[in-house]
């Protein structure tokens, strides 16, 4: 559970920065307060589309992981960031990708910050 929870912070993290950066990511909210919820629940259904959907794409697309040498996993990431931006706003949630190039650019940066955040947050497991 204490692992989910700072996952699910990190994940805040690494897409806060991404809609900071990127104009063509958004998050709108009439507070500070709201901001961060819906960072959160963004955060949580990120890390769902990872947790499922992603598994399935991988396997999908193994192929094409070996013939690009992993350059795959940038179209991969950007596709999940692409569908959580789908999904946020079918669960009615403030938070919007518009484009492919530009999820494929915040895919790399939420990479990048997650991957940076995982090292310093601590990890139960």
């Amino acid at each position: 559970m204490m692992n989910f929870v700072v996952k699910t912070i990190a994940n805040a993290g690494a897409l806060a920065v991404a809609v900071w950066l990127l104009d063509k990511i958004t998050l709108t909210g009439d507070s500070t307060g709201r901001k961060v919820g819906t960072l959160l629940l963004v955060a949580v259904v990120f890390g769902l589309v990872n947790a499922v959907v992603k598994p399935l794409v991988q396997i999908l697309t193994f192929p094409l992981f070996i013939l690009t040498l992993g350059l795959i996993t940038l179209v991969v990431n950007a596709l999940m960031l692409l569908l959580t931006s789908w999904l946020a706003d079918k669960l009615d949630l403030s938070f919007h990708v518009e484009g492919f190039w530009t999820a494929v650019l915040g895919a790399l940066i939420i990479s990048i910050v997650s991957w940076a955040l995982s090292v310093v947050l601590p990890d139960t497991d």
